[in-house]
């Protein structure tokens, strides 16, 4: 299947999901991610601010927020800025994504997680996105570990792949936990 049709069907899927099902399964997504060594072990973590399709991360950074550090991106042209996690200074940014606001961006090496958003992921950690190529940019700058998070229906057998795409170490869905890459941390 082409990388339009998969961005086609999961938006299908996701648009189709009840309440109560988006809730649970962020649940249970998170619960598996605090449990992991790589969350468990890391101090700074880039997340992002999920979209109403997306699986919410919302209650999981108010619940972490202070007891580990933060990092949102920001979209600064063709790139990603990494600044501080402050709910209280988040603005409406590119794509209608809630953004940090202000100029105190850290270095992508500080970073020692990334929570990564995709449209689809496969079970040898290839990321689909949305089409624009800011995450793969951003993780090929970094040696942090890379985590994909999503609902059940967005782990396929396989997505097609191209050069710049960057892999991830892990991938959780609610049902599923692929370790693709060993790290130690």
């Amino acid at each position: 299947m082409e990388k339009n049709e998969i961005r086609k069907k999961i938006k299908a899927m996701r648009s189709m999901l009840l309440e109560s099902e988006r809730i649970a399964a962020a649940e249970e997504v998170f619960a598996q991610l605090e449990k992991s060594a790589a969350f468990i072990m890391a101090n700074h973590i880039l997340m992002y601010h999920s979209l109403p399709d997306e699986l919410s991360t919302h209650g999981f950074l108010a619940k972490w927020s202070d007891k580990k550090h933060f990092y949102l991106p920001r979209v600064n042209g063709v790139n990603l800025d990494i600044l501080p996690y402050d709910e209280t200074r988040l603005e409406l940014g590119a794509f209608h994504i809630e953004e940090p606001t202000g100029n105190n961006t850290i270095n992508p090496d500080d970073i020692e997680l990334i929570v990564v958003p995709a449209v689809a992921y496969d079970r040898k950690g290839n990321r689909l996105g949305r089409g624009k190529g800011f995450y793969d940019r951003l993780l090929k700058t970094t040696k942090a570990t890379k985590i994909g998070i999503g609902y059940e229906f967005q782990m396929l057998d396989e997505i097609p792949v191209e050069q710049h795409d960057v892999k991830m170490d892990i991938v959780i869905t609610q049902n599923t936990c692929i370790v693709i890459n060993k790290y130690d941390k």
